[in-house]
């Protein structure tokens, strides 16, 4: 009974969306409370959150059941006032709880006190922060001599590093920690959202979720980027939008997070997602599309020390089963024995299609020949760890494997880089296609994230459901489905049409998966873009000419995006825009030394701050200072005991250790392994079926794209 109660109330939430949405805040204050008033958007009801600030070091939050009306409201405040000796006095205005933070002395309070709305998917509003506050919790009578400590007062300013009003966003109604194909296949709401990965304040947001069982007053962060753009084809506008959601697994800055940990996650992880819609009357069927992609490190045991003196730092690889010591001008290799069944990369791979499903593409664009060996080093260690999980994964899932050395074609003068990997784009997507829908009138009107139920009518509208059952208990995206089919309900007229599904992922990586990662990612959405816009009906033939305003108008987008998220990671704009060759111009040189400078003397103050946030390390008194520790990079079992939690924990399991090995080392020969390799083109892909009847045939310089 509690089981049918539950789905019930599920039910009646989603058919009633701004029942249990709170969008507006305003935070009061008595000696001996914070009374947070939250109320709806289009101002229904009220309710009242108090927050204990007698006690110094605890946090004690009590919300009310009730759900008032604003003259009640206004009562109740009224006779708080009343009750009260110093009265009841406003504090702010505010858009919603970002979290509570404990350092070494009392809780505070993050809210955001300003927002700016970005864009709107499906009629629901994203918006990003201009501006946060961060409060203590305990009255000032009461705070302990340990609130205004030196210490105490150094976290605050470390936490304060973390710019939530940069890269940050969020929405009320729209969940935009998934893919709008996960939100229609897999219509996840309140707790489960907050434990995705892509949820950078999970942490912050846990105590206050766990105690209230709800989210209604917190929101959910998602850091990386977000742009939402009105472009044009001749005769119809339609709307763009571009997101990259940052894992926060595993998450930190360029030379103190490089390739995988032991749990699978990898450095630098970002999915990236294009919507693309037309904007249409609400009483006429709405057609929506997306395409997922993927970026992140190479999930091998691999590092880079940070260096005040060189510029590119040592390379440290501890898969191979090898000691590999070439010292060269400005950097050194040193390749130990290490998880030499990959069984991280395995688990990386897993968690890949546990996400998106099968086929996994995997574009490689590291550098396949150099004089003195250096990514070449990783580039076959990379092709080893593949060709070993294949082995025991069968033939249809196993992982496809496309390496191209981009550097060394962009020299070619002759050759078009973008012509090229345009060409891979198409391959890819032949596989993996791209999510499109219809949504009729009704289920627009009710919102995006309310087609939680369908029925497959005569007209062959597909529900959730029953696209479920359809297979075997799984969406297209390879997730398994969670609910009793007894919990299914024929909602009216809420009926979306499913045309196309996306089943797997092209992820691509480089060296730092910034500046020639997002040159391919660019040629991957221009691919998609152009069926996209087929679909929609606003294009005859897919194709989009790499001279077009449209072309141009993409590259925009993917060259903000690409400076965005260079800066998260390597602390200066992306190298490679229009020309991969740009990190050779007086532009480039200077991003390299930007670069350089934010690596070298900026980035451990950093990554101890993304790990305050994300709580990989919670002070406590009695401990060593977080400063007092040794950097993130050089992480040894034991130096920091119970401070560390989660997936920076710093233990023998976790995967952060960098260091080489104490294992007896076998000694082999590095190989390029060119013989195992042969061109994709080669492959019998007649089984391929999706966009079109044949894989493109790709000409590339000198044959060094290959596939494994």
């Amino acid at each position: 009974m509690a089981m049918e109660s539950e789905q019930h109330a599920w039910i009646e939430q989603e058919h009633n969306p701004n029942a249990t949405i709170l969008q507006k805040f305003r935070l009061y204050e008595t000696r001996s409370n914070f009374y947070m008033i939250g109320r709806d958007k289009n101002r229904t009801f009220w309710r009242v959150l108090k927050i204990d600030r007698l006690e110094p070091l605890e946090l004690n939050i009590l919300e009310d059941p009730t759900m008032y009306s604003e003259s009640e409201c206004c009562e109740m405040l009224k006779r708080i006032h009343d009750g009260n000796l110093d009265g009841l006095k406003f504090v702010t205005t505010c858009y919603g709880i970002v979290g509570f933070i404990k350092f070494l002395g009392p809780y505070y309070m993050l809210l955001i006190t300003k927002r700016r709305k970005i864009g709107v998917l499906c009629g629901h509003a994203v918006y990003a922060i201009t501006k946060s506050e961060m409060i203590p919790i305990p009255h000032s009578s009461v705070q302990s001599n340990m609130a205004n400590s030196k210490n105490e007062n150094r976290y605050k300013k470390l936490l304060c590093t973390v710019d939530l009003t940069k890269d940050f966003f969020f929405s009320y109604s729209y969940h935009v920690m998934q893919s709008l194909q996960k939100n229609i296949s897999n219509p996840e709401t309140g707790q489960v959202l907050y434990e995705t990965m892509f949820v950078w304040n999970e942490f912050l947001t846990r105590g206050i979720r766990n105690h209230l069982k709800n989210t209604l007053w917190t929101v959910a962060l998602v850091y990386g980027f977000f742009k939402q753009v009105k472009l044009s084809v001749p005769g119809r506008d339609f709307k763009l939008t571009l997101i990259a959601r940052r894992s926060r697994h595993y998450a930190g800055t360029r030379y103190l997070k490089r390739g995988v940990n032991e749990k699978g996650r990898v450095a630098n992880d970002v999915e990236t997602e294009q919507i693309v819609f037309e904007d249409v009357p609400e009483e006429c069927p709405m057609h929506l599309t997306s395409v997922v992609q993927n970026r992140g490190s190479i999930p091998l045991f691999w590092s880079q020390e940070t260096s005040r003196l060189n510029i590119k730092p040592d390379i440290r690889c501890k898969n191979l089963m090898i000691s590999y010591n070439v010292q060269l001008i400005g950097f050194s290799y040193i390749v130990s024995k290490k998880d030499n069944k990959y069984e991280a990369t395995r688990l990386h791979f897993d968690n890949l299609v546990n996400r998106y499903g099968n086929p996994i593409i995997i574009l490689n664009l590291i550098k396949t020949r150099e004089k003195r060996p250096r990514e070449s080093i990783l580039r076959a260690e990379f092709a080893s760890a593949i060709d070993y999980v294949n082995k025991d994964l069968p033939e249809e899932n196993r992982l496809k494997f496309l390496h191209w050395d981009i550097n060394k074609c962009s020299r070619n003068k002759a050759t078009n880089v973008l012509t090229i990997l345009s060409k891979m784009a198409l391959y890819s997507l032949n596989i993996t296609r791209f999510f499109s829908c219809q949504v009729n009138p009704s289920s627009r009107g009710r919102g995006l994230l309310n087609w939680s139920y369908f029925e497959k009518d005569d007209g062959g509208d597909w529900s959730v459901q029953n696209w479920r059952n359809a297979n075997n208990g799984t969406d297209n995206l390879g997730n398994s489905d969670r609910r009793d089919n007894g919990s299914s309900r024929e909602s009216g007229n809420q009926r979306v049409k499913i045309q196309i599904s996306q089943k797997g992922i092209l992820r691509t990586n480089c060296i730092d998966c910034l500046d020639r990662t997002n040159v391919a990612q660019y040629a991957y959405g221009l691919a998609a873009l152009g069926h996209q816009l087929n679909s929609l009906g606003l294009l005859d033939a897919p194709p989009i000419d790499l001279d077009s305003p449209l072309a141009d108008d993409l590259m925009k987008a993917y060259e903000t995006m690409g400076d965005t998220l260079a800066l998260q990671y390597g602390g200066s704009a992306a190298h490679n825009k229009r020309s991969v060759e740009s990190s050779h111009t007086v532009s480039g040189v200077l991003r390299t030394l930007q670069r350089y400078y934010s690596n070298a003397y900026m980035d451990a103050e950093k990554q101890d701050a993304i790990n305050v946030f994300l709580g990989h390390f919670q002070p406590q008194q009695g401990k060593p200072a977080l400063w007092e520790l040794d950097s993130d990079q050089h992480y040894n079992v034991g130096t920091r005991g119970s401070n560390y939690a989660g997936e920076n924990a710093r233990s023998l399991s976790d995967g952060n250790i960098l260091c080489e090995s104490d294992s007896p080392i076998e000694v082999a020969k590095v190989g390029k392994d060119e013989d195992s390799e042969r061109s994709y083109l080669d492959q019998n892909q007649s089984s391929n079926k999706g966009l079109s009847e044949s894989t493109p045939e790709i000409s590339t310089c000198e044959s060094v794209a290959s596939y494994s």
